[in-house]
């Protein structure tokens, strides 16, 4: 079923503003009868039906509320290392198919992107649209959000997390042994091209991270965060 985030949800109708009206009856062809799961973006799914279509709006009626049953009991934040590119949006796109609740793009010493204050938030614009987009093709009960820009110190500063997992090329221990099925909350912190610095991983470490690896192979900064959040999603019974 087509699926539609909204800000506010009451009532037992709901009005579509206009863009997402043309959304509906232009790009998707619905008509009147057709189902629609709207969510509010707080893990609830209401299930419509189109009552009317007009020009300029979509009229749906609420027939049902129900707990999202799509998202994960274990709750991730990645601090992702800011790369070059448009490779950042391709992480967010997967990472939020595969369950992350937040995204922070994070400033190292071997960044080689760091946009300034200015085009930093019109990217972050950008960054949110694309979650959104992602999290209602994957059926997300909520939109993931993609914070502002941070350095690593401030990361580090913030994270209270239950397990903080640094991955570095320099070796660690493996996911299964910090990893259960009983963890709510994890971190994970992914570096730019180049890796971590040394005195980063223990910064990371001094505020109470662990070093893990993924295996004896080097990852690019692209795919280490989709395969490390796809083996906690795994270990933590989130992938069945």
């Amino acid at each position: 079923m087509q699926r539609l985030f909204l800000d506010e949800i009451s009532g037992e109708e709901v009005f579509l503003d206009a863009e997402q009206s043309r959304h509906i009856a232009k790009s998707l062809r619905m008509r009147v009868g057709d189902m629609l799961m709207l969510c509010d973006g707080e893990g609830n799914d209401y299930g419509s039906i189109i009552e009317e279509i007009t020009k300029d709006a979509v009229r749906l009626k609420i027939c049902y509320k129900q707990a999202s049953e799509q998202e994960p009991d274990c709750r991730v934040t990645i601090y992702q290392g800011v790369p070059k590119g448009s490779k950042f949006e391709d992480i967010i796109q997967k990472c939020v198919e595969l369950g992350v609740t937040r995204i922070v793009p994070t400033l190292t010493k071997r960044c080689v992107s760091r946009p300034d204050e200015k085009s930093g938030a019109k990217k972050n614009v950008r960054y949110n649209k694309i979650a959104l987009e992602a999290a209602q093709q994957s059926g997300r009960g909520i939109v993931p959000e993609i914070a502002e820009m941070k350095t690593l110190f401030q990361a580090a500063a913030e994270d209270d997390s239950e397990i903080k997992i640094v991955f570095y090329e320099g070796g660690g221990e493996p996911l299964r042994d910090i990893i259960n099925s009983d963890v709510k909350s994890v971190s994970v912190y992914i570096g730019p091209e180049g890796g971590f610095e040394a005195d980063e991983v223990e910064l990371i470490e001094k505020s109470g991270g662990v070093r893990a690896t993924l295996g004896k192979r080097i990852l690019r900064t692209q795919t280490a965060p989709v395969a490390a959040l796809t083996a906690i999603m795994l270990l933590t019974d989130n992938l069945e």
